[in-house]
Order: structure tokens, then C-alpha cells, then sequence
């Protein structure tokens, strides 16, 4: 039995005045419970009880300490309640970290609109296209996107994110219009250099066979915004997330190509530091943007 037992279980036999019924209130054998308050006695030199055939009583001494140990006991339950409570709401500090593309396109609106329902949490949102150690950067959740390593982290599979080939309409006009990868050879790519193989692209065509085309350009880049710009600058062909094109292509800036044929998707993740005893603000959290993160849903307005 641990201090803040032994220091319960005396304030139950004082109230009691028996120590059968303090020991049977919480679940102990007399004979322990015996043991437990004469050990307390051995470590304070004092003597807290009067024993006697008709029950026992505090001594003097046992008189003022049993009155700090109902402190003490008090506050420890306060606490555990208080520890309780932030378990149980969505309140306090949440940090959440993401890729930078994605964290400014998708993950704010969504984190304004989430902050909305739940006013007591304090958010703190940090972006990074590199992996970081979640416990190391007290990261409290981060939207990963891929296959995950196999790790200790907790996670939660949260959706698709599909990607497409667009172009702007003027280079299109001047450079006309790819059909199949092998049309590729003929145009300036804008090559993202860290998700989609570099300078070779993974297309999958109609009849589901897997072709890896290589590509070639004057711009490469591992930022998915100045890619997209390129390609709104009319400068090619880019291999974009439809969550960082979408926005482009409604407008008319630029167009998906290579119509029937796709580049892989991405596993959309939350990873978190243990799947373990997950608080309710991150559990709610996560909850909540794989609602969001349905069907088509890098076409929802934001």
C-alpha cells in the first residue's frame, strides 16, 4: 500500500473507530490494515491510537495528525478530479503540426472552425515538411501524409489524398495537350523532388497497369505552392495535390491533363506520441477532421 493509502486508510479507522471496518471499506484484510497504521506509528516515533476491547481512538498526537491527512487526502482527490476533467473535455493546450502546404491550405481553416466549437482550447499550430520527433517537439498531433514507418506513435487513418497533372491553358495552347504518359517526353515538367519519385512519375492508366514515365524540366522544387505558380506561370506540367490545385483549376488558372490515367494517392495519418491513454482534446480532435476529411473533400469550400 502506498503513502497516500496508509494515510487514508488512518483517517477511516479513526472515523470508524474499528479497524475490520476501515480495512473492509477498502477492500484490505484487518491483519494489513493493522500492520499499515502500526508501520505509520514506527515512522512518526508516535503513538496515534489508543487500541482497546471496545474500538479504538486517537491519541492526542493521532487527534492533530489525522487532521492533516484529511487535508492531504482532499487534496489529492481534487487533483485526481482536476486530472479527470481535462481528460474528459476538449480544453487547454493543443499543438498540432502538419506539412506546410497542407497545414496552410487545409489544416487552418479547419483547426478556425474547430476552435469555434470548442472555445476553451488554446491552439498552437507549427508547420514543417520535414518529420520531427513528436515528443522531442511536444507535438500533441500531426497529419502525416504516406505509408507510415512502423513506430511506436499512435495513429489514426484519416483519408486519401489524391494527386493530378494540371497545366495552365496558354502553355497547353502552345505546347498542346498530353494523352498519355509517353506524350510526357514532349513537355517541361515541374518536378516536385520529394513525394512522387523525383523525375519519374508513377501513372496508372485505365486498364490498372502501373507505368513509371520519366520527366524532364528547367524548375524543380520541394514546395508544392511554387510549383503550383509555375504552372500558373505558364512555365508546365505539374504533379500537384488536388487539395493545392483545386482552387487553380476552378478558376480556370490551370487544367488536369492526361484524363483516365492518375498518379498515386497518399495515406492521409494523425500520429500522436503514444496510443495510449490518448487526452480527450486530441482523441476529439482527431475525431473531428476524419469527418472532415471525407469523400472529395479537398473540393469542400474552406
Amino acid at each position: 500500500m502506498d503513502r497516500i493509502q496508509a494515510l487514508r486508510l488512518f483517517v477511516r479507522v479513526v472515523d470508524l473507530g474499528s479497524f475490520s471496518k476501515a480495512a473492509a471499506e477498502l477492500g484490505i484484510g484487518q491483519p494489513a490494515a493493522t500492520k499499515q497504521v502500526a508501520r505509520l506509528e514506527a515512522q512518526l516515533g508516535s503513538r496515534l491510537l489508543h487500541r482497546s476491547t471496545h474500538g479504538v481512538t486517537p491519541t492526542e498526537i493521532g487527534q492533530l495528525y489525522v487532521e492533516k491527512c484529511r487535508l492531504i487526502t482532499q487534496h489529492v482527490d481534487e487533483a485526481a478530479s482536476v486530472a479527470a476533467l481535462m481528460q474528459s473535455q476538449l480544453q487547454g493546450g493543443l499543438r498540432i503540426g502538419s506539412s506546410v502546404a497542407f497545414g496552410r491550405r487545409v489544416l487552418v481553416p479547419l483547426v478556425m472552425r474547430f476552435m469555434q466549437l470548442h472555445p476553451g482550447l488554446q491552439v498552437e499550430l507549427t508547420f514543417e515538411d520535414r518529420v520531427v520527433d513528436l515528443v522531442e517537439q511536444g507535438i500533441d498531433v500531426a497529419v502525416r501524409m504516406g505509408r507510415l514507418a512502423d513506430s511506436t506513435l499512435g495513429a489514426r487513418y484519416l483519408g486519401i489524398n489524391p494527386w493530378v497533372v494540371v497545366a495552365s491553358p496558354a502553355y497547353l495552347a502552345r505546347r498542346g495537350t498530353p494523352r498519355t504518359p509517353a506524350d510526357l517526353a514532349g513537355h517541361d515538367a515541374l518536378v516536385y523532388s520529394t513525394v512522387q519519385g523525383d523525375a519519374r512519375w508513377l501513372l496508372t492508366g485505365p486498364d490498372g497497369q502501373l507505368q513509371a514515365t520519366p520527366v524532364r524540366g528547367l524548375l524543380r522544387s520541394n514546395n508544392l505552392s511554387a510549383l503550383l505558380a509555375a504552372a500558373r506561370g505558364d512555365m508546365g506540367l505539374a504533379a500537384l495535390p488536388c487539395y493545392v490545385a483545386h482552387d487553380a483549376v476552378r478558376a480556370g488558372a490551370v487544367q488536369p491533363v492526361l484524363g483516365g490515367w492518375s498518379l498515386p494517392s497518399q495515406e492521409i495519418h494523425a500520429v500522436f506520441p503514444s496510443p495510449r491513454q490518448l487526452p480527450a482534446k486530441v482523441a476529439g480532435f482527431v475525431d473531428w477532421l476524419q469527418a472532415q476529411l471525407g469523400q472529395n473533400w479537398w473540393a469542400e469550400p474552406r
